[in-house]
């Protein structure tokens, strides 16, 4: 077996099913498991995707046991001599994993790999290269020198804006969304540490790992990575998990700062939570419009049979290319394209904000667009 793919899904019904797609497509010529632990959906998440994805091992949860323990379960059943940490709303392509494994095998010091993430409107994800959160790079990041700086090798370490995302790079930190491990590395190491619930996790991991003498490294592959979350950045819940997650870190492995940095992160906190506070109550005093500008916005079908996606979809009127100019929603249909001609239209014409892209499920007849996540 080479690959083991784990992919740790919680009600993303239809994203779930398209990565699973994206992953057969993916894995031609390679021997490869798939294992998909599911943390208590409620949404007929397994059942929908074992009728389409029969080959797949299956783990349902009778409780939301988070991200770290739910990874876990599948990673010490792994029988791969790689293993794959996938989110299930990401699209990947074959090229993930053939260079992902061809870096590998050329490079015997390598632990883990990670690739260059982007969302679902082209824009490249800074988290797909970090550094590890020192005292310093976490003091820059939790009070917004990094934001103010994003170029400095100073002050902007935490996601390393400085070098290149177009070579590959040896880096600290790889993200949970997508993580290209050593089986035996990540069986070595016992897998995530469960004490973290959600956020920190894939911090923690890439730590270890590189604390066992190995190397993470950055792959400029492009991938897909819708970017659903639990929670807003912009709420408590998510300013409370993730610092907590961060003093997790801290007094695992640097004990030693402590006294410093527990009250450097309570500062934060406060700061970060006044400031969620304020965004919110600008929000009631400016009420955002109840519907997205986007959807107000003309389409194009990219598709061997724009009418009959249009109708499908339910769209009246449509173009069959991008316009020059003006904002535009473009839908692409996965009935006719790959999803690696996908990522490659996405790449090429992404990341302009006039632009909103989205995929048509010819097999269900719904479009899949990021707003889902």
């Amino acid at each position: 077996m080479e690959l083991t793919v784990v992919i740790v899904n919680y009600r993303v019904k239809y994203l779930l099913e398209q990565t699973l797609r994206a992953v057969e497509q993916a894995m031609q010529g390679l021997t490869v498991e798939v294992i998909v632990v599911d943390n208590l959906s409620r949404d007929d998440s397994i059942a929908f995707s074992r009728e389409r994805h029969p080959q797949v091992t299956y783990i349902e949860n009778q409780e939301n046991v988070g991200f770290a323990r739910a990874n876990n379960q599948a990673i010490m059943q792994a029988q791969g001599e790689y293993t794959l940490i996938l989110n299930p709303d990401t699209i990947i392509t074959p090229r993930c994993l053939q260079e992902g494994i061809a870096w590998m095998q050329s490079h015997p010091k390598c632990g883990a790999i990670g690739a260059r993430m982007m969302d679902g409107n082209g824009v490249f994800l800074p988290e797909s290269k970090r550094s590890f959160p020192t005292p310093w790079v976490s003091f820059c990041k939790i009070f917004g020198l990094s934001k103010l700086f994003p170029r400095s090798p100073w002050f902007a370490k935490y996601h390393l804006r400085y070098l290149s995302d177009r070579e590959p790079q040896c880096i600290d930190i790889l993200s949970g969304a997508y993580m290209l491990c050593r089986t035996s590395v990540l069986q070595q190491l016992g897998g995530f540490d469960e004490d973290f619930f959600m956020y920190g996790e894939d911090i923690d991991l890439s730590y270890r790992i590189v604390k066992a003498g190995y190397e993470n490294w950055f792959l400029p592959t492009p991938m897909v990575h819708y970017k659903g979350e639990s929670t807003h950045k912009d709420s408590m819940r998510y300013v409370r998990v993730f610092y907590d997650a961060m003093l997790i870190f801290y007094r695992k492995h640097f004990p030693r700062f402590n006294v410093i940095f527990y009250p450097i992160v309570k500062t934060g906190v406060m700061v970060r939570a006044g400031l969620s506070m304020a965004k919110r109550l600008v929000k009631r005093l400016i009420p955002k419009p109840a519907k997205p500008a986007s959807d107000s916005w003309p389409w194009a079908i990219i598709s061997d049979k724009p009418d009959e996606v249009a109708h499908r979809a339910g769209i009246d009127f449509f173009m069959d290319s991008i316009p020059q100019s003006g904002n535009c929603n473009v839908l692409i249909d996965d009935g006719n394209h790959t999803y690696a001609q996908i990522v490659d239209y996405i790449l090429e014409h992404g990341g302009q904000s006039r632009l909103a892209f989205h995929i048509f499920a010819d097999r269900h007849g719904i479009i899949i667009s990021p707003k889902m996540s």
